[in-house]
């Protein structure tokens, strides 16, 4: 994820910010039930957008607030397609206009990387914004939550208030990886669009006709990401898919994998130049770990030593991430985990 408080905490590597995407793949039914509902003059004021990572779901809440806020169709660019030239598009591009509110993680100058959570005071910035009056005369006003399920109880709860009190002319667009994190009081609220992965195959061609990626690396990246697009798209630009394999690699090694080697793999991912790969690198190890439990559990083998493995890495990501741990000894934890699930084999 990014690092760079300009650009957004959520922004994936290799992915353009949603505010300056303009387009949107596999998901033109969605656009069509949210166009719908805008053209009938009885627009929800609250919307929860749905679906795994890298899907296009901020990509899709952006799309909807600048036609919300006045940008002019683009018939060519979809149901919500509109010109990077519109004068709306433009200023929220600039982060420029005074009719959208962005609720993010915020920014800890001091440690120089974004908070874990939505705080409550990023939540309480949503009363006072519907509050005001447009920019634009009769004019809406937007808030995106991005991503809604990194809210504290307090921000939600804060947050809860705005909806339970539809602001006149406003709308908000919550975006949500595992809706199921979300009070059902904030639930039950929004109307709910699911954004679901295109075919990895459809996903694959599309990566491979905008991109350098080869056919080969275009299937990989997007089996690895499951269909999403962006994430795919990510995969591919930040080498993703080679340390996915390196993961991968060291994982089948089991207990026969050298210090040496899984120091260097560590090094990769904790630098600064490779923080934005250490996400994909936990995914991958995760996803490696579950692979060698279910090829045991085929074949009617014990997997108690890599299901171990597998729920104690989800508890060393979560503790390096609040408790801010070294991001070298952390890698070197986490790969330690396969290689131990492997000898506890052995024994």
């Amino acid at each position: 994820m990014s690092t760079d408080p300009d650009t957004g905490s959520d922004v994936q590597p290799g992915c353009l910010p949603p505010r300056e995407r303009y387009d949107l793949f596999g998901h033109e039914a969605a656009e069509q039930a949210f166009a719908k509902a805008w053209q009938s003059g009885r627009l929800h004021h609250a919307w929860m957008i749905t679906g795994p990572r890298g899907v296009g779901k901020a990509s899709f809440a952006w799309r909807a607030a600048r036609r919300v806020l006045g940008a002019a169709p683009m018939e060519e660019g979809g149901p919500l397609g509109s010109s990077p030239q519109d004068p709306v598009c433009k200023l929220l591009e600039a982060q420029a206009n005074p009719d959208l509110l962005l609720l993010r993680r915020p920014w800890d100058d001091k440690r120089k990387r974004w908070r874990a959570e939505i705080t409550v005071e990023e939540a309480r910035r949503a009363p006072h914004f519907f509050e005001m009056s447009s920019g634009a005369k009769g004019g809406w006003r937007v808030c995106i939550v991005d991503s809604a399920d990194e809210m504290n109880t307090n921000a939600a709860n804060a947050l809860l208030k705005t909806l339970e009190e539809p602001p006149k002319r406003g709308v908000l667009f919550l975006v949500t990886h595992t809706p199921g994190r979300l009070p059902a009081t904030i639930r039950s609220r929004c109307r709910r669009l699911d954004l679901r992965a295109p075919s990895v195959e459809a996903t694959a061609e599309w990566l491979a006709g905008i991109s350098d990626a080869g056919a080969g690396d275009a299937l990989a990246a997007s089996r690895l990401a499951a269909g999403a697009p962006g994430r795919a798209l990510s995969l591919h630009v930040s080498g993703g898919v080679g340390l996915a394999r390196d993961v991968e690699a060291i994982v089948e090694k089991g207990r026969s994998a050298s210090e040496p080697e899984m120091r260097r793999l560590a090094d990769r991912v904790s630098t600064k130049a490779g923080e934005d790969l250490r996400d994909l690198f936990y995914e991958a190890l995760a996803g490696a770990l579950r692979n060698q439990a279910r090829r045991r559990a085929a074949n009617g083998e014990d997997v108690t030593a890599w299901l171990t493995a597998w729920r104690e890495l989800g508890s060393l990501v979560r503790d390096a991430e609040a408790l801010y741990l070294d991001p070298k000894q952390s890698a070197l934890a986490a790969l330690s985990l396969a290689r131990d699930a492997a000898r506890k084999e052995t024994v």
